[in-house]
């Protein structure tokens, strides 16, 4: 049998995430945000976003901490972060 490949399995956590209905603590939620935008979007540069609110600081912050991950690293880590919690 083969292993499935990384990007099958960080799509399979990011379905996992969006069927969670237990609220989590703001920390976990801001590094799970962080890992999956490095994963997909690549390095934060603090004009993405137009509408710079508090909210939008901290997930600007978050992003930018994990800004030294490839994307392939954010996303081992997003799998991670996801299946720990599901468990």
């Amino acid at each position: 049998m083969q292993e499935k490949d990384l990007d099958t399995l960080f799509n399979e956590a990011y379905e996992k995430a969006s069927n969670m209905t237990e609220s989590l603590p703001q920390d976990v939620m801001l590094r799970i945000y962080a890992y999956y935008k490095q994963a997909t979007q690549g390095i934060a540069y603090r004009n993405h976003y137009q509408n710079f609110d508090l909210r939008n600081a901290f997930k600007m912050n978050a992003w930018m901490q994990v800004r030294h991950l490839t994307a392939d690293e954010a996303k081992k880590l997003y799998i991670e972060t996801i299946n720990s919690l599901i468990k």
